[in-house]
């Protein structure tokens, strides 16, 4: 947990003002990937891994900002256009350069800030760190300011400047958890229409447990990109039979079998996409039930399809996986997030949690060489100011 005392420690060195303190929620995405930039249906949590933000007032359009987990300071001016990239030695600071620039495109008005920052989010893991830095900065800098936007806005702020500064063309679904979240309910989200229901997570038997293979996924340079362009030539092929819609999630399975010239990779992202947005719905209704073995009976064939269509597994996630799935008490387990490194989620029975953990730790040292990071979660609340 992040110590809120060193954390106004961290500000002092910044300001002697007192700062107002602010926290956004990482997500854990129980089913539903790679189909939110698709128009899809996702069914994420927040989860009670947290950023949080110290700010205080400037009034010479300066940011001075402070990151206690990577012991770094940095500085930029408002009127400066930086871009940045995940190879950039100043990555982190990219994310906070596109809030800003993006909220004084917009119109907003910005008198600058010091932001001292610290994150239970674990970068790199696939909890998006990266949104939970985004949208508890920009809802910082829009509070400070007193300026009125919606948390709808905020999220789109917060994806636009992810596009433009960091070059990840992620879908929405991130940046909504971080701002819609309610504690201990999961969210269906249509990512066409935005709408958002909350389903309450009443699992009384289950836990939900975190196992991070160690892998960092870089989702720039990774493939990330390259299947969601692999998508849209898809749905370009498959327009030709129905020329009035816009998006994979618009198309069922026997829709693949009428375009010939759907090339066989094309033709295995769009299977994925179509079934898990299936998967998704039926995971929803299978939560609203309170019916854990239907949930993770989805989940591991939400693994196998993004194993084995979407190819975006790698050997670590699949050893993770396949440890879960011989251990007592698992309902459901599934890599979780982009791809190509990060976590698995795993439907474990509370009773058996204890000796999960022993066990995969054991089992995933001896198969890899690493220790991984296993973390219960809890489904938290979105966005908000902190008054303690």
């Amino acid at each position: 947990m992040v110590d809120l005392l060193k954390l106004r420690s961290a500000f002092a060195e910044l300001s002697p003002a007192e700062p107002r303190l602010f926290s956004a929620p990482g997500r854990v995405n129980l089913i539903g990937e790679h189909t939110d930039y698709n128009e899809g249906f996702v069914l994420p949590i927040a989860a009670n891994l947290r950023t949080f933000v110290a700010a205080g007032h400037r009034t010479d359009g300066q940011v001075l900002v402070h990151s206690m987990d990577l012991d770094q300071t940095a500085s930029f001016s408002l009127n400066e256009y930086a871009g940045g990239s995940l190879t950039d030695s100043r990555s982190w600071v990219s994310y906070i350069q596109g809030i800003t620039h993006i909220l004084g495109a917009a119109g907003l008005t910005l008198g600058g800030a010091n932001l001292a920052i610290a994150s239970d989010v674990t970068i790199g893991a696939g909890l998006s760190s990266s949104a939970a830095l985004e949208i508890s900065v920009g809802f910082a800098l829009a509070e400070m300011a007193g300026l009125e936007i919606s948390r709808l806005d905020l999220a789109r702020v917060a994806q636009e400047a992810e596009h433009v500064f960091v070059g990840t063309h992620s879908g929405l679904m991130d940046q909504l958890t971080a701002t819609f979240a309610e504690k201990n309910h999961a969210m269906l989200i249509d990512c066409r229409s935005l709408q958002v229901r909350q389903i309450p997570f009443e699992l009384p038997t289950s836990a939900i447990a975190i196992c991070d293979t160690r892998v960092k996924h870089a989702l720039v340079s990774s493939a990330y990109n390259e299947r969601r362009r692999e998508c849209e030539h898809a749905v370009q092929l498959l327009r030709e039979e129905k020329p009035d819609v816009c998006a994979l999630r618009d198309f069922e399975i026997d829709d693949l079998k009428l375009v010939e010239a759907l090339p066989e990779a094309e033709r295995r992202r769009a299977r994925h996409v179509i079934t898990e947005n299936e998967r998704t719905i039926q995971a929803a209704q299978a939560l609203a039930e309170n019916d854990a073995a239907k949930l993770g009976e989805l989940m591991v064939r939400s693994h196998e399809s993004l194993r084995d269509d979407f190819e975006v597994s790698c050997r670590e996630l699949d050893i993770m996986f396949e440890l879960a799935l011989n251990q007592d008490g698992i309902s459901g387990a599934r890599m979780m997030g982009g791809g190509f490194g990060g976590c698995t989620i795993n439907l474990v029975s509370q009773a058996k949690l204890e000796i999960f953990t022993e066990r995969m730790t054991e089992g995933y040292q001896q198969a890899t060489g690493m220790l991984p990071v296993i973390t219960v979660v809890q489904a938290d609340h979105g966005v908000s100011e902190l008054f303690v």
